[in-house]
């Protein structure tokens, strides 16, 4: 697929400078681009690699207007250039139908155009909505349902009763519905919660490879539309996550915590259970957070702390050893002051 330069402009709402009818047939990085590619620089330090690249035309901010080669300029170039990649990336959708080494039950209801490869299992009275695709040794449980368009990669495990909306990506190895850790002691022994709730996940959320989202105990554990969940990241039963939301790899989020819409969950973030942090907060990574979280701030730290609190605090730790050193010398001034005024005390005394 080849487009115009001038049409490339059209689709992320950029203006071009120079040629506009310069053909271009993919996309690459600054490094390897060749000619009939663009590139991006989302970045002013990268801006000397302009003249170096050896692409055809690049995306830059608004602000760069001067090269000896076409430009795409726009307010993101990081955006434009995403919007540019799935355009030339993208395929049309192509039915493969039901490989006869899949195992479907005669009560499942699938829709049309759908793609099932071997060793899929679809278990009784599962929905399946049109044009979805499940890759080798998908198992999508009993009772459970599917929206439209959506892809799960190989070995994704969804347990009976999960609701799937559409256009939902399921990365490998991801386990939707498992049961919440849920026990009660009696005496030494672990007493087993029945986790008897479901997972429901919305449109447009996509799932990272090995991520766990556990069924609810009682209702739901949901994932709400257009949250994006990194790999290796676990979510607990009754967990709600926002619209929006992004969960960035091996985070983790503790049972009933409610996460709002816009929220970005740093690598490593640990949330503990049945909190709730407020739309747009930013939690930076290897951040504990243990209680409430207001939005529309970033935090840092463990425990998790504001941003403007958290490097208050983070500056003064370089300072310890020589402020614990001044405090043990003000501790002796003090004990021999007290010590002087002790004595002075009992010489009037006498």
């Amino acid at each position: 697929m080849n487009k115009k330069l001038k049409e490339l402009a059209e689709w992320v709402d950029g203006t071009v400078v120079g040629d506009g009818e310069i053909e271009i047939s993919g996309v690459a990085s600054l490094e390897e681009a060749r000619a009939g590619q663009i590139t991006f620089i989302s970045h002013p330090k990268y801006l000397p690699y302009l003249s170096k690249t050896n692409a055809s035309a690049v995306i830059v901010s608004k602000e760069v207007t001067q090269a000896d080669k076409p430009l795409l300029c726009v307010t993101n170039p990081q955006l434009a250039f995403a919007k540019v990649l799935t355009l030339f990336s993208r395929k049309p959708y192509q039915p493969k139908g039901i490989d006869p080494k899949a195992w479907i039950s005669p009560t499942a209801r699938l829709g049309k155009d759908v793609t099932v490869y071997p060793f899929v299992y679809i278990g009784d009275r599962c929905s399946i909505g049109d044009r979805a695709t499940f890759y080798p040794g998908v198992t999508v449980d009993e009772d459970s349902s599917i929206g439209e368009d959506s892809i799960f990669y190989p070995n994704v495990s969804v347990y009976p009763g999960t609701i799937v909306g559409k256009r939902v990506i399921l990365h490998s190895g991801a386990v939707i519905g498992s049961d919440g850790f849920g026990y009660v002691k009696e005496g030494k022994k672990n007493v087993k919660i029945p986790q008897v709730g479901i997972v429901e996940i919305e449109d447009d959320v996509e799932i990272g490879a090995n991520t766990t989202i556990d069924r609810a105990t009682l209702g739901k554990t949901i994932i709400r539309r257009g949250a994006k969940i990194d790999n290796l990241v676990l979510v607990a039963h009754n967990v709600v996550i926002g619209e929006d939301s992004i969960i960035v790899g091996q985070a983790g989020i503790a049972g009933s915590t409610k996460i709002g819409s816009n929220v970005t969950l740093a690598g490593q973030v640990g949330v503990a259970g049945h909190i709730e942090i407020g739309d747009n907060a930013m939690v930076g990574a290897q951040a504990g957070v243990i209680y409430d979280l207001p939005g529309n701030q970033g935090y840092h730290g463990s425990p998790a702390l504001p941003q403007r609190e958290y490097i208050r605090a983070i500056t003064s730790l370089p300072k310890l050893p020589e402020m614990r050193k001044t405090l043990l010398h003000l501790e002796k001034r003090l004990q021999k002051m007290e010590e002087a005024l002790s004595l002075e005390g009992k010489e009037k005394e006498k």
